[in-house]
């Protein structure tokens, strides 16, 4: 065996994102220990940056030493008790997946189904909460990465508060990439990725808990099921100034590159990454659209920075995928679940959100398409996207 030396690929799927240079660089450094004093005050920094990203002044404001399912695992396992009554919302996989972690930990759920590729209907999200008046829990995907659907949180927590309820909210593709705001929509808890719109390496899910969370965390008549993610234990490593408690020993050198991947979310400012990614959406779109493509997820349910595109009748949807892969070094996502097989994922998230990628993977995908067969224009979809950008 030889040391791994990866392909160079063009990363425009669901995730992982590219990756800066800066951030690999600094993921290069020096493994120093996990208590040591400049590790510590890295922590900080890396909390300092989260709760930016948030925009949360959450104290409970850290990265979980996982991917983001461990970060949604850490929130439910926290929140919920044996027998607890709970809302979750289902509109594709990961909605699927909070469902399943719920269960687990006993708690009797209430699911609102909506069709894969649409969002959250707040009327149903009402009416359900009226009918069930003893839940206290709502559990919801904010941008659902199986479908491409985004969903309209702020109206969906405002509704669970007149109810009482606290509010969990799966932010993993929408951190970075388009508006969030935990604190001024009332967010309790919230999780995310690291290796989507933040452009870090994967394996780190920041989360965030406010204080009416932790408050109702003290209050468990039960101790949470899990000793790893147990936020009240996990909180004294991070917090308490110098005097930590050790807790683990963290990913060192990932969190490294998260503290770099977010100092360069700080320099862009979010607003303007909000911008970037809905910019390019909008070329990519229209590119796609050019080749006689449509797409999944009606206008105004789009998550910008993940684009679910139907697959053209009589196209072969692997080889498709395979060839840009092995042909053209880039890479796009297929579907899940439910829409395996009928669509694509093209992501176009933090440091993979550019025009340059965006005009490369279209000009891949319609040659592609043309050697499936479809009857495509040369250079209609890039001209199209330029279309875009010229009047940006």
């Amino acid at each position: 065996m030889n040391s791994f030396q990866p392909p160079e690929r063009l990363l425009m799927g669901p995730g992982p994102s590219r990756i800066d240079p800066r951030v690999l660089a600094a993921m290069a450094n020096p493994t120093i220990g996990h208590l040591d004093p400049q590790f510590i005050i890295l922590m900080d920094e890396i909390k300092e940056l989260l709760q930016y990203v948030f925009q949360t002044e959450n104290e409970a404001t850290f990265p979980v030493s996982g991917p983001g399912s461990l970060g949604m695992e850490s929130c439910l396992v926290n929140l919920i008790e044996p027998g607890m009554r709970v809302v979750v919302c289902q509109n594709g996989f990961f909605g699927g997946r909070m469902r399943e972690i719920a269960g687990r930990l006993g708690a009797e759920i209430i699911l609102i189904e909506e069709s894969w590729g649409r969002a959250i209907d707040p009327q149903k999200f009402r009416d359900t909460l009226k009918k069930h008046s003893d839940v206290r829990l709502v559990a919801f995907v904010h941008a659902e990465t199986s479908t491409g659907a985004l969903s309209d949180a702020r109206t969906l927590v405002e509704v669970a508060h007149e109810f009482d309820c606290l509010t969990l909210v799966d932010a993993v593709t929408s951190l970075g990439g388009c508006e969030l705001k935990t604190d001024e929509w009332g967010i309790d808890v919230c999780y995310s990725g690291s290796q989507k719109c933040l452009s870090g390496p994967p394996g780190l899910s920041p989360v965030t808990f406010n204080e009416r969370a932790l408050q109702h965390i003290k209050n468990r008549n039960s101790p949470v099921q899990s000793w790893f993610m147990d936020v009240e234990e996990v909180l004294k490593y991070w917090s308490g100034g110098l005097k930590r408690a050790y807790h683990h020993t963290a990913p060192i050198n990932n969190l490294y590159g998260l503290h770099e991947a977010l100092l360069l979310a700080r320099k862009e400012g979010l607003e303007n990454a909000w911008k970037r990614h809905f910019q390019n959406h909008r070329a990519l779109v229209a590119g796609l659209e050019a080749m006689g493509l449509k797409m999944a997820v009606p206008e105004k349910e789009r998550i910008p920075q993940l684009n679910a595109v139907e697959i053209p009748g009589g196209v072969d949807d692997q080889r498709v995928r395979m060839k840009l892969l092995n042909e053209y070094n880039i890479e796009i996502g297929a579907g899940l679940g439910q829409m395996a097989g009928q669509i694509w994922r093209i992501g176009q998230m933090g440091a993979s959100s550019q025009a340059e990628k965006i005009i490369r993977t279209l000009r891949a995908l319609e040659q592609l398409l043309r050697e499936e067969g479809l009857q495509i224009p040369e250079g209609v979809s890039e001209k199209a996207a330029d279309g875009v950008f010229a009047g940006a």
